[in-house]
């Protein structure tokens, strides 16, 4: 059965224990809990979890205009999750199984962006002319239009306040810059700790610095210091349409963890 609900609190009092089970394969849904909790907006949110035999054995959400999310949950919890929605889906992103289910139960296809999860193993630090800093406020008007390009790049919703939620990255120290010679080169984020994992992204390089190892450089600087200051492991997604990142973040210690996809649904 599946509860849906808009109380951000009763969620987490429901769900949460669930998700820490696993905190890697929930990573993207215990990130948006801990951003909540430090007042992250979220007009119009709602979310979810499913009970079977009395305990929460999955759970989703959505912040508009956001992709429903799901986390982890056993493939027969989807029909319900579809219909306790009243079939309005428009785009989902979760587990490559569960996306797949989600299509079966409204029965079409829809545009698929297909992505990996990886677990940092052993971190390699690349040898980049270079070092890595924290953004800060001064860095906000070119980190808005970095974050603007990286969204419109891999063709992701980025939300309707790129400036607020740069700034609010800033502020909590989530933004980190790999600069050459004095000049930012490339930029990668860095999660809040959510039952000890932080979850890299965006990671932006800049097309014109492009192929000279920044973008390794700058996710082994933010990976790096969030193992010594925050977190227990580090995740990120890629794009596997992009093959060059994929072997980027490889070559730097990450290692596959599952396939997730992200589908628009046609109206």
């Amino acid at each position: 059965m599946w509860t849906i609900t808009t109380d951000v609190e009763a969620y987490a009092r429901e769900a949460e224990p669930f998700l820490l089970s696993d905190p890697v394969g929930n990573t993207v849904l215990l990130t948006v809990l801990a951003n909540l909790r430090r007042g992250m907006p979220a007009e119009g949110a709602y979310f979810g979890w499913w009970t079977d035999g009395g305990q929460v054995r999955g759970a989703a959400f959505r912040t508009p205009p956001r992709p429903i999310c799901l986390g982890l949950m056993p493939a027969e919890a989807v029909p319900p999750l579809v219909e306790a929605l009243g079939g309005d889906v428009p785009e989902i992103v979760g587990p490559l199984e569960l996306t797949r289910a989600v299509a079966r139960t409204l029965g079409r296809d829809g545009d698929v962006i297909s992505e990996r999860l990886y677990r940092l193993g052993t971190l390699t630090v690349p040898d980049v002319p270079g070092s890595g800093r924290l953004a800060t406020g001064a860095d906000l008007p070119m980190l808005v239009a970095w974050t603007q390009a990286f969204f419109a790049e891999v063709k992701l919703n980025a939300g309707e306040d790129i400036a607020a939620d740069t700034a609010r990255r800033i502020a909590a120290r989530e933004l980190f810059l790999w600069e050459d010679d004095g000049t930012p080169a490339s930029l990668a984020g860095l999660s809040p700790a959510a039952g000890g994992v932080c979850r890299i992204g965006p990671v932006y390089t800049p097309p014109s610095r492009r192929r000279r190892g920044y973008g390794a450089a700058v996710t082994a600087f933010a990976s790096r210091t969030g193992l010594a200051e925050r977190c227990e492991e580090v995740v990120l997604f890629t794009d596997l349409a992009n093959p060059t990142s994929n072997a980027v973040y490889r070559s730097i210690g990450f290692e596959p963890v599952s396939d997730y996809a992200q589908v628009t649904f046609q109206a």
